[in-house]
């Protein structure tokens, strides 16, 4: 162990994202002792994955130069649905899991406790202890992307159901027999509003020559317009495609209204690439639009802000999660 680790707790933060596997070591400051990543694949079984699991956190604990006895405890954060009492995930589509037990597997290779969260709440989590909400009472998440992702720590606390998961904002109806989300339910605020159905719709403005920016710079082809692309769309003058972003910030600011409604947040932070790229422009119109229709004895209760942890912000969650498992205890 090198003699800058002198810290009695270490804590393992695992974001098992989309495309990534990412463990990173902290001690109880939460400075970075030692990290690894490899990359998902999509095609492997549960068994490779679970062992990929393994080989990351082994390659985070040899680069902290720790033994996994000196680990007070690893949280996880993971996609999909989760059994919480079992600390199983019931199902990743995208990694083309099902039941798996991936508590137990730590455990069983590494001897140290594992608490597991959804991958959104573990990013919440982790803006709530050191990032855009700290100190907050009320943290509220909305992360555009692929679909939406929402979580909310409450009082220090993740807030979700008995064995579930919960705040699933994505899924909130918004538009009367509107198009399909990735569940198949109509006029949902992700089917709406996330980056995929903003790139879906500049497509289209692309194709029939409302884009030109657009169609010069990335085609009509939906997976090459990324956030980036719509962002750079919008700056050089793209006048339907900064429509097409205005009519989203117009339902994310709904999904503000009923947030605010219902839990009286004190900070409601916005992430993911697509806020990233467009900060400026999505932010300030969300926040204007929402102040409009929510009640005026509750106009000023809350502030909205980006996520500041970027990337950073689902270890530094789920290690937080499990220090706070452990210290319960």
């Amino acid at each position: 162990m090198s003699e800058d680790n002198k810290s009695e707790n270490y804590w393992i933060g695992f974001d098992l994202g989309g495309t990534k596997m990412l463990a990173t070591v902290f001690d109880d400051d939460f400075k970075v002792i030692g990290k690894a990543r490899k990359k998902t694949r999509g095609n492997e079984g549960m068994e490779a994955g679970l062992k990929r699991i393994n080989q990351v956190i082994s390659g985070a604990l040899e680069d902290a130069g720790l033994e996994p006895e000196q680990v007070k405890g690893l949280g996880i954060g993971c996609p999909g649905p989760l059994d919480l009492k079992k600390r199983r995930i019931r199902t990743a589509p995208n990694l083309g899991w099902e039941d798996v037990p991936v508590a137990d597997s730590i455990e069983e290779k590494f001897k140290f406790p594992v608490t597991i969260a959804n991958d959104v709440d573990a990013g919440v989590f982790g803006e709530s202890q050191q990032g855009a909400g700290k100190k907050a009472r009320c943290v509220v998440g909305i992360f555009p992307g692929t679909g939406i992702g929402g979580g909310c720590v409450y009082e220090g606390k993740i807030f979700r159901g008995a064995n579930c998961t919960c705040m699933e904002i994505g899924h909130m109806p918004m538009v009367a027999e509107g198009p399909l989300d990735g569940a198949g339910n109509e006029g949902s605020l992700e089917s709406v509003a996330s980056r995929l159905a903003i790139a879906g719709a500049a497509a289209q403005a692309a194709y029939r020559g409302q884009a030109p920016y657009l169609l010069k710079e990335t085609g009509t082809d939906i997976a090459d317009i990324r956030s980036g692309a719509l962002s750079g769309s919008v700056k050089n003058g793209d006048k339907m495609v900064e429509q097409i972003v205005h009519n989203a910030c117009i339902h994310l600011a709904n999904s503000v209204v009923t947030v605010v409604h219902l839990l009286a947040p004190d900070v409601i932070i916005f992430g993911g690439g697509l806020v990233e790229a467009m900060e400026d422009t999505m932010l300030p119109k969300i926040e204007k639009l929402a102040r409009q229709r929510i009640l005026p004895s509750m106009r000023d209760v809350f502030k909205i802000e980006a996520a500041k942890l970027g990337d950073n912000a689902g270890v530094i969650g789920a290690a937080a999660l499990a220090r706070q498992s452990v210290l319960e205890k």
